[in-house]
């Protein structure tokens, strides 16, 4: 209630990150074990298998449950997490940097749901969840995380009923008729808006770990220094209604619910939107479909070696390089 997030420790034990890392050098088509081919320094991948969080991450999604009000508030389609891994590998030029850039000069913030128009009471996107499949150590490429800024992004959206488009670092209303967003007095940069912000948490920790944020969280992906290889995934989990601030009873409020009203100042709400709800289809779904076309060709190809040479090892786990 005070800064918007919880970690959960292993929320997932190491056996179960080593068997879903097993492949992942095979499916990025490098080499673990010679930085020269780490070509890319943050790469996005898309999912191959999945599982439900229940059994997966039983300690997690109890967590989950717990800050959303219950299961039976939750999508029956997203209690699952996939192998979408983020892997950030950094590069050599910033492992040479001795000093970290300070978080507010970071060029990745942003409020995640790239892929539907923002109400303040959307329920797309329930919590922002952080599974780590790598510990995480200090200037490592953690996830920086800016907890005064929910209260910035709860007013910005409680003044916008009519919904925001997400574009790459920015809210664009979708009244908007400007030729270009920063011509529109209502254009939200979060990359400007972060600049108000004096809190700021790195997020660290060891595999199996699972953050739990605020879906209204600014957050940034930071530069691994360290070039220790760092893995997580960010599944969203959405909810089967919009979030409602004008509960009859107010021990029916989820915490979510209870620290948006607190980032707003205010015991209830009766939020409405003015337009409809829909999706959006980022840019990020025609890159990750190229991507599986390229990483199924690599684990068929990996198959058929192993299945012509007996003895041939399925693929370091990640969780033993970092």
């Amino acid at each position: 209630m005070e800064n918007g997030f919880v970690v959960i420790k292993q929320g997932f034990t190491k056996e179960k990150a080593a068997e879903w890392t097993e492949t992942i050098w095979v499916r990025l088509g490098l080499d673990p074990t010679n930085k020269d081919t780490w070509d890319r320094e943050r790469i996005h991948m898309p999912w191959h298998k999945r599982e439900d969080i229940a059994t997966f991450a039983p300690k997690a999604w109890g967590a989950m449950l717990d800050l959303l009000g219950g299961e039976e508030r939750i999508s029956t389609n997203s209690g699952w997490w996939g192998d979408s891994f983020i892997v950030n590998l950094g590069s050599d030029e910033l492992e040479k940097q001795a000093v970290s850039r300070h978080p507010k000069d970071l060029d990745n913030w942003h409020v995640d749901g790239d892929f539907f128009v923002h109400f303040l009471d959307s329920p797309e996107q329930g919590l922002l969840v952080i599974p780590l499949f790598t510990d995480i150590k200090p200037r490592g490429g953690g996830t920086y995380i800016a907890p005064d800024g929910i209260d910035i992004i709860a007013k910005y959206l409680n003044e916008h009923p009519e919904g925001v488009y997400p574009r790459k670092m920015c809210f664009v209303p979708t009244t908007s008729t400007a030729e270009k967003h920063e011509d529109d007095p209502h254009f939200w940069s979060h990359l400007q808006e972060i600049k108000r912000c004096n809190k700021f948490v790195e997020v660290t920790g060891e595999i199996g770990d699972v953050v739990l944020l605020h879906p209204l969280m600014l957050h940034s992906a930071s530069k691994n220094h360290l070039r220790i290889p760092r893995v997580i995934t960010n599944p969203p989990v959405a909810l089967k209604e919009p979030f409602n601030f004008n509960r009859e009873n107010p021990d029916d409020f989820s915490l979510v619910e209870k620290k948006t009203l607190k980032a707003l100042g205010v015991d209830r709400l009766d939020f409405k939107i003015q337009t409809e709800r829909r999706q959006v289809v980022p840019e990020r779904v025609r890159i990750q479909q190229k991507m599986m076309e390229d990483e199924k060709k690599r684990l068929a190809e990996r198959e058929r070696l192993q299945s012509e040479s007996p003895g041939l090892a399925p693929g370091a786990p990640m969780v033993a390089v970092a």
